[in-house]
């Protein structure tokens, strides 16, 4: 059984009297592609600041690498930078201006930027902004890369567009990836493992065998879904 990269052990977060996440365990394996779905306010943006960082467990243990990058819903891009030095942003002052450029340049290509690296937030469509943000991400070259539904302003054909891409980038660099999703297909289409949450906790973790690419209209995808659905809404 391989280690887990990160582990959750009967995890509480409490803010005041409510809880956002309630007795929480699940294990994300190196190299995996580890979704998290569940209704409003279930927790799920929760354990992504946990892991990111950002927030700290009221009480149970937490492991997980320091090394770790988020991609937000909005992309979060500076708009007074371009698209090159919102990449490299991550890398100014850790490295010499060689392998900050090389970096950069290597992960604007990655993300099918490369004619746009002189261009402003302003003047690049949504989904070009979140390959910003996907490839100011990977620069830093985390362990973990997060992803807080980062599709879900995207139109559809976008979105197909950049579910393709991740998967290219993921199988390209081995990262450890842990993605928030509103969408039980979206989830399906992109993931090893789909974790069910509910009222803070886990409420079961679904593997997903399905041989990539994923496509919607076969009937084997459509059974996945329907088995997650049904649990998703009992109550």
């Amino acid at each position: 059984m391989p280690e887990p990269i990160i582990s959750f052990n009967k995890v509480f977060k409490i803010y005041d009297t409510a809880k956002a996440l309630d007795d929480l365990s699940f294990e994300v394996e190196k190299g995996q592609f580890f979704c998290l779905v569940g209704p409003s306010g279930c927790g799920k943006s929760t354990v992504l600041k946990i892991i990111a960082g950002l927030d700290k467990e009221t009480s149970g243990q937490v492991l997980k690498p320091a090394d770790v990058s988020m991609v937000f819903q909005n992309a979060a891009l500076l708009p007074w930078l371009n698209v090159f030095d919102n990449v490299a942003f991550g890398l100014k002052g850790k490295r010499d201006s060689r392998l900050i450029k090389a970096e950069t340049s290597k992960y604007i290509e990655m993300t099918g930027l490369k004619d746009f690296e002189y261009k402003f937030p302003h003047e690049l469509s949504g989904g070009q902004r979140q390959r910003v943000g996907i490839a100011r991400a990977l620069a830093v070259n985390p362990e973990v890369l997060l992803l807080d539904e980062p599709f879900s302003a995207l139109d559809t054909a976008t979105t197909e567009e950049l579910h393709k891409d991740l998967l290219k980038i993921w199988k390209t660099t081995n990262k450890t990836v842990v993605m928030v999703s509103h969408s039980i297909e979206e989830a399906v289409t992109l993931a090893d493992k789909i974790m069910l949450m509910k009222s803070g906790h886990n409420e079961e973790i679904f593997s997903v065998t399905l041989t990539r690419p994923r496509r919607e209209q076969e009937a084997l995808f459509m059974h996945d879904v329907q088995i997650i659905r049904k649990k998703f809404f009992v109550k």
